[in-house]
C-alpha cells in the first residue's frame, strides 16, 4: 500500500459529470486516507457554502461523497461552471482531511452453504478451508465508506487482500436479500433482493433498511465499523422470524454508541 503522504499529496482529478455537475478525484483506491481527504472537503465546503460569503459555491444544490471522491452538484443558473470547478480545486488543496467516528456494530452472518454459494469457490481458489475463510472475514474489521447503488447498500473496505477476488462474469438474475458479498477489495450487503455479480458469502438475518425508522431507515451509515459474526442456521432462523414480526432491536447489535 502506498504511505499515507502519497495519500495527502497526490493530485486532485477535475471531472465534468455533465454541465451540472463536478466530480473531484483524490485516488484510485479504497483506502482510509483517500476518504478523509474527502471528507476534508465535504466539511470544507459545508463552512464555506455558509453564510454570506459563499461566493462562487452559492449555486450549489448538493454534495456527494464516496470512498475516493466528492460529486457536487450545481444550478447552473446560480454559478458559473468553470469558475466553479477551480474554486472547488482550490479549496481541495487547502482542506487537510477529516474523520467519522461512526458507531461499531457486530452484526451476525450464517455462512450455511444455502447462504453462500461462492464460499466453497472462494475458498479453492485461495487455497484455503472453508472455515480458514470465515475465519479471515470474522476477524476483519471493515469500515462504511459510502451508502449508494440502492438504499441501505454499504460499501465497506476492510477486506482481508487474500480474499480480494473479481465480480462473477455473468451477474445474478436474483441475489437474495441480506446477503454478505464481496467484490474486489470491497465487502457489502445487499439490503434488497436485485441483480448483482458479487460473490456470496453467507446471510445475515438483521435488515439492512426499515423504512418505519423515519430518523435512521439505514442500518449502517459512513464512518461506521462492522465485524461479523458467525451464527449457525438454527439461531439465523429465529432471529430473522424476530426482525419480521417487529420484535428484533438492532441497537443491541452495537458494540460502540458513536466514536472510536
Amino acid at each position: 500500500m502506498e504511505s499515507g503522504l502519497s495519500d495527502l499529496t497526490a493530485p486532485i482529478r477535475l471531472l465534468a459529470l455533465g454541465d451540472t455537475a463536478w466530480t473531484l478525484e483524490f485516488g484510485e483506491r479504497i483506502d482510509p486516507a483517500l476518504h478523509a481527504r474527502v471528507l476534508g472537503l465535504a466539511e470544507a465546503l459545508a463552512q464555506a457554502r455558509g453564510g454570506e460569503g459563499a461566493g462562487d459555491f452559492a449555486g450549489i444544490v448538493d454534495v456527494v461523497p464516496t470512498f475516493r471522491s466528492l460529486t457536487v452538484h450545481y444550478n447552473p443558473l446560480l454559478a458559473d461552471g468553470g469558475r466553479l470547478g477551480q474554486a472547488l480545486v482550490r479549496l481541495a488543496q487547502t482542506a487537510g482531511t477529516a474523520t467519522v467516528h461512526g458507531r461499531h456494530w457486530r452484526i451476525p452472518v450464517c455462512f450455511d452453504s444455502e447462504f453462500a454459494p461462492d464460499l466453497d469457490d472462494l475458498a479453492a481458489a485461495k487455497g484455503l478451508s472453508r472455515d480458514a475463510v470465515i475465519a479471515l472475514l470474522t476477524a476483519a474489521t471493515f469500515q462504511v465508506y459510502m451508502i449508494g447503488f440502492m438504499p441501505g447498500f454499504p460499501y465497506m473496505g476492510g477486506l482481508p487482500g487474500v480474499l480480494e477476488v473479481p465480480r462473477l462474469a455473468t451477474p445474478r438474475k436474483a441475489v437474495p436479500a441480506r446477503s454478505l458479498a464481496i467484490a474486489g477489495a470491497m465487502c457489502a450487503v445487499y439490503p434488497w433482493e436485485s441483480p448483482g455479480g458479487w460473490r456470496l458469502l453467507g446471510r445475515t438475518p438483521v435488515p439492512m433498511f426499515d423504512a418505519a425508522d423515519a430518523l435512521q431507515p439505514a442500518l449502517l451509515a459512513a464512518g461506521d465499523r462492522v465485524a461479523w459474526q458467525a451464527i449457525d442456521r438454527p439461531l439465523f432462523l429465529q432471529m430473522e422470524a424476530a426482525a419480521s414480526a417487529g420484535e428484533f432491536n438492532r441497537d443491541e447489535l452495537l458494540t460502540a454508541p458513536g466514536g472510536d
